[in-house]
């Protein structure tokens, strides 16, 4: 018999390789990509080591002081604010030092009240279940949570029609963390059910500068104060960023200087990303100038904003806008977004006289 022909191996789909994000992309990457394993080895394990929100850190101490000394579990929370502060990084701060498994999940992902079922019923006494971005979960889902969060129970429906019959499922008693970027979106019954909850903000240079030194000594990397402190100036208040901007400095510091970061090789490293000194990236800007000119400052819409721009307004609203609103940038109107005197500064025009942001 003649031997049999080997097939032909599958085609295999081209390895698409992804250059890294810098001017428009860098800021919104970082805050949107899922957490690397060297972004990891940088969080802290432990209150004693966490820089920052010194009013959420010393609410959870004495929620986690008093669920230990009646061995109880900790009682739910809800951290909010802008993405890249630290809400995951508390999460495990948490369990750490309740000694705790934690759980990782975020609400788009709940699709189906068996996706939350499975999570759920596989805690152990105790445990913490985060959920990132609990304002997406899905309203059906959602309700689950209720029962599950005050009385520590879960009614499934099992079949349809004639045949369905509720299935109640009794849950260890466990610790519900939700994180949001957006606060306001969460119904008011969810919000009701969480004992603590506590907004993270933006961080001050001061304490940005000694997570930066920390995270240099971590990764063994030389760097001088005044280095520190420029990557921290351009860091836009956020540790997730200030992280993110370490290591291309440390690129760059090693391909065009001697390898140590001083304050003239951190700048440069942040101009070429297009990082200017007070933090604001080329899409941050890009949103200023059409504001100014294609609307005279405002009042416009988010979303007209973002068609003029090629983003996503979801994006805008989560990663730029907060920073641009809370340093003074633009402001939220009834009717919009409106340009204020200190946003046209910062594209290098001057505001129009006889408008609102003359007045800001």
């Amino acid at each position: 018999m003649p031997p049999k022909k080997k097939a032909a191996p599958a085609p295999q789909p081209p390895i698409e390789i992804t250059p890294p994000a810098t001017g428009l992309g860098f800021l919104s990457s970082a805050l949107n990509a899922p957490v690397s394993p060297s972004e990891a080895a940088l969080r802290p394990l432990s209150f004693a080591d966490f820089a920052g929100q010194p009013k959420s850190v010393e609410r959870l101490q004495v929620m986690v002081g008093a669920a230990k000394r009646r061995g109880e579990a900790l009682n739910h929370v809800l951290l909010s604010g802008p993405p890249g502060l630290g809400k995951t990084t508390l999460a495990f701060i948490l369990g750490a030092e309740l000694g705790r498994n934690v759980r990782v999940t975020s609400g788009p992902v709940l699709e189906k009240a068996s996706d939350l079922a499975g999570l759920l019923t596989n805690l152990e006494e105790g445990d913490i279940l985060f959920i990132d971005e609990i304002h997406r979960t899905p309203k059906t889902v959602e309700e689950y949570l209720y029962s599950a969060m005050e009385d520590f129970r879960l009614d499934i429906m099992i079949d349809q029609g004639p045949n369905a019959r509720s299935v109640r499922l009794s849950l260890p008693r466990f610790t519900l963390i939700g994180a949001t970027t957006r606060a306001g979106l969460l119904t008011a019954p969810l919000r009701s059910r969480f004992t603590l909850q506590t907004r993270l903000d933006y961080y001050d240079t001061d304490t940005l500068c000694g997570i930066v030194t920390r995270s240099c000594k971590l990764l063994e990397v030389p760097i001088e104060p005044s280095g520190a402190r420029e990557i921290a100036a351009r860091s836009r208040g956020t540790p997730r960023i200030a992280n993110n901007l370490i290591h291309f400095v440390r690129d760059y510091a090693q391909e065009r200087a001697n390898g140590r970061i001083t304050k003239p090789v951190a700048a440069a490293a942040l101009e070429l990303l297009e990082i200017d000194a007070r933090g604001l990236d080329e899409m941050d800007k890009r949103v200023l100038r059409i504001m100014a000119d294609n609307y005279r400052g405002g009042p416009v819409g988010i979303g007209t904003i973002a068609i003029a721009v090629g983003e996503e307004a979801e994006t805008l609203e989560e990663v730029h806008e907060p920073f641009l609103i809370q340093e003074g940038y633009i402001q939220r109107t009834p009717q919009g977004r409106a340009l204020t005197a200190k946003g046209y500064e910062a594209i290098g025009q001057l505001p129009p006289s006889g408008t609102q942001a003359t007045l800001l």
